[in-house]
């Protein structure tokens, strides 16, 4: 997948001037006696890191077959797949908007100004219905995304051209105005793993503002599988292509997070003028409360997350969902911490770790071992048992309604999600994002923070 490994990585000049991890737990290795192979498969499994990690460590662009092969010409029914739910007292509107920074050139396509496009999510008045529903993707999008170089084939191994993925509907209004009456709401950005699109977290975003919050979800352009612009153009990730001999894999992904990081500055550049500027629904310009910001990511976005948060102050308290916090060297191996994990943080964070075999807790990540070390902020450290890497993104609730319709076998399937039932996966991961923001952002503590709960059994705390 994307998978935790290679794709999360933060563009830190310093460690690539120093070329070699600092001293103590942040420079830990995982524990001795590791095999080689062993190391690699912390640094990346499958998906675009894993060519990658591969191009690197064997001189050859090893792309998996499904990445290259043609699509197959299926004749039967797609499968079909919706989102859970969303549990706030809410309905949800939502919006697109297609952004511009003119002071800054594409890192992947110099010729060009860097180009983005985001998502609002947000309570309004009145609840979708049926063809009301925004739709899940753009219908291009879904084309490539369910294709054989798409993300979901890429990244998840799912069967290419055998989901509907153009047929998913959100349970958001489009373009609805904002609830009024309830004064400025507090801002949570989302970004996703790398490769995947920024539709990929939408069961957690719907359920964030149906509670109360305005989210802004954000597509890394070139690095997310696919991004849709308003004239109809596709832009489609450059990273699968970049895999051949000699590649520099250290360097590649520090580029990849430099990029992202400086991608959510510009939003939060952004935000501040589209609360008086007109480009929003009506009521939700004013309804962006930009004196407290949170963000919360996936993979690469988790990384994003915690990394803005070290770089810039507006970030007021972060969420890392299963993204290590180190770069490998040249050859995809070794272990080279980032900036935030050096420094730490001095505001509210929360990890959440996974059953994966490279993941867990703080303990088992030499990343999260030094960021935990080096921080003197509030901070707290959970695991979903019996998950994997995929199931804190809508993986988790979609992947296993299309294999049972044939659309991914089951291997993947357990790969991608693991174990854990998926309604119960869904659930926890809601409430421990719900109830960290709630406590940074609004002050409301529920307490589930507080250490284990037996409202979820699943979740287990470090120490």
């Amino acid at each position: 997948m994307h998978e935790r490994g290679q794709e999360q990585y933060r563009g830190d000049d310093r460690a690539q001037e120093q070329g070699q991890p600092g001293e103590g737990a942040a420079a830990r290795t995982r524990a001795p006696g590791r095999s080689a192979a062993r190391r690699r498969s912390r640094a990346a499994r499958t998906g675009i890191a894993a060519v990658l990690a591969a191009t690197a460590l064997l001189g050859t662009a090893a792309v998996p077959a499904t990445a290259t092969a043609p699509a197959p010409a299926w004749t039967q029914r797609q499968a079909r797949a919706w989102l859970p739910e969303p549990t706030g007292p809410h309905p949800v509107g939502t919006t697109t908007l297609h952004l511009t920074d003119t002071g800054r050139q594409d890192p992947w396509k110099p010729d060009r100004a860097r180009e983005l496009m985001i998502s609002l999510w947000y309570p309004t008045a009145r609840p979708a219905s049926g063809d009301d529903r925004a739709p899940y993707m753009d219908p291009r999008a879904a084309e490539h995304f369910g294709s054989a170089d798409g993300a979901a084939v890429f990244n998840y191994r799912t069967e290419p051209g055998r989901t509907a993925w153009q047929g998913i509907r959100t349970h958001a209004r489009q373009d609805a105005p904002a609830l009024p009456g309830r004064g400025p709401r507090p801002v949570v950005l989302y970004s996703a793993g790398l490769g995947d699109p920024r539709t990929w977290g939408t069961g957690l975003v719907e359920d964030l503002a149906s509670r109360g919050y305005v989210v802004v979800t954000v597509d890394h352009t070139y690095d997310a599988s696919e991004v849709v612009f308003p004239d109809g153009t596709r832009a489609d990730s450059v990273l699968p292509g970049m895999a051949g001999p000699g590649l520099d894999v250290g360097a590649l992904l520090r580029k990849v997070m430099r990029t992202r990081v400086d991608d959510t500055r510009f939003v939060l550049d952004e935000l501040a003028a589209l609360r008086t500027d007109g480009r929003l629904p009506a009521g939700l310009g004013a309804s962006l409360d930009l004196g407290r910001i949170g963000m919360v990511g996936h993979s690469a976005g988790g990384f994003t997350a915690v990394q803005t948060m070290h770089d810039d102050p507006r970030i007021a308290a972060g969420i890392d969902m299963d993204g290590q916090l180190h770069f490998p060297g040249p050859d995809g191996t070794g272990v080279h911490p980032a900036s935030v994990a050096e420094d730490g943080l001095d505001r509210p964070f929360l990890l959440m770790g996974t059953g994966s075999e490279d993941s867990g807790d703080y303990h088992h990540q030499p990343g999260w071992d030094a960021l935990w070390q080096h921080s003197n902020g509030w901070k707290a450290d959970v695991t979903l048992t019996g998950s994997r890497h995929g199931s804190y993104t809508d993986a988790q609730s979609l992947l296993p309604q299309v294999a049972r319709q044939g659309a991914v076998s089951g291997e993947a399937l357990r790969s991608d999600v693991g174990d854990v039932r998926p309604e119960r996966a869904v659930a926890a991961t809601r409430a421990y994002v719900a109830s960290f923001f709630d406590r940074w952002l609004r002050g409301r503590d529920d307490h589930l923070l507080d250490g284990p709960s037996p409202r979820f059994p699943e979740m287990e705390f470090a120490r």
